[in-house]
């Protein structure tokens, strides 16, 4: 664990390589339950008002992931806007400057999942607490099934080591703890809250699909994406439970 969260958390860990994040790739969704804590712990509490306490929770997970998966949203829909071939989406993709497909990304994943967890915050504080730690755990399931079932787009993308871990004996264990990661946390939320756990594979298989099509195959921002919007769709769902 140390060496994913070394890679994919801002906590003062000792640095590891790619290599050695890659041979822990299968338990990336517990690294959820270390970027959702504090905002579950925020929300739990109840000191602020809902709005404001979503909001704080939501930039806490994203902080303490260093907001490279938000770099994702931002990228990935500056690409799916750009016209022309794969060559020219994979270009994209690599500029730095920030277009309006971006924001627009952005948008449209951040807002419902402010406007989800704010809805759970007004009707239970421990299950917005709960939800913020599912939609965590869920986002990372999403990532590592995209990692699971994906083809790199190019030879030196930094999925490579990831891709390639992912295979024999731990294909099998890291698609299962993908699947089953979330529930514990969407349980306590009622009847139909566990249904959110499908929210992990279907993002997931979406991603696949419009990542072969767009970009002809997965990157890192692809898989970031993936598990921001993943997140999003955990929490509007569970929203839609209340």
């Amino acid at each position: 664990m140390g060496a994913l969260l070394s890679f994919f958390t801002i906590l003062p860990m000792r640095g590891a390589s790619l290599d050695e994040a890659a041979r822990e790739v299968h338990l990336l969704p517990l690294v959820g339950l270390v970027t959702g804590l504090p905002g579950a712990l925020v929300l739990s509490t109840a000191l602020f008002p809902p709005g404001v306490a979503s909001t704080i929770a939501l930039g806490a997970a994203l902080l303490l992931a260093g907001l490279h998966h938000a770099d994702g949203v931002l990228d990935v829909g500056d690409a799916l806007m750009a016209r022309g071939n794969v060559e020219r989406r994979r270009a994209v993709l690599k500029d730095a400057r920030v277009g309006m497909g971006g924001l627009g990304a952005l948008f449209l994943v951040y807002a419902p999942s402010v406007a989800a967890l704010t809805a759970l915050s007004i009707e239970s504080p421990v299950r917005v607490a709960l939800a913020l730690l599912a939609g965590e755990v869920a986002a990372r399931s999403a990532m590592v099934l995209v990692l699971s079932y994906g083809e790199p787009a190019e030879a030196a993308s930094s999925t490579v080591p990831f891709v390639r871990a992912l295979t024999g004996p731990r294909h099998a264990l890291a698609t299962v703890l993908a699947l089953l990661a979330p529930l514990p946390f969407l349980f306590p939320l009622g009847a139909f809250a566990p249904l959110a756990v499908l929210a992990a594979p279907l993002v997931a298989l979406c991603s696949l699909r419009l990542s072969g099509a767009a970009f002809g195959g997965i990157g890192g921002d692809a898989v970031g994406a993936t598990g921001e919007v993943c997140r999003a769709a955990v929490l509007v769902a569970l929203s839609a439970t209340i």
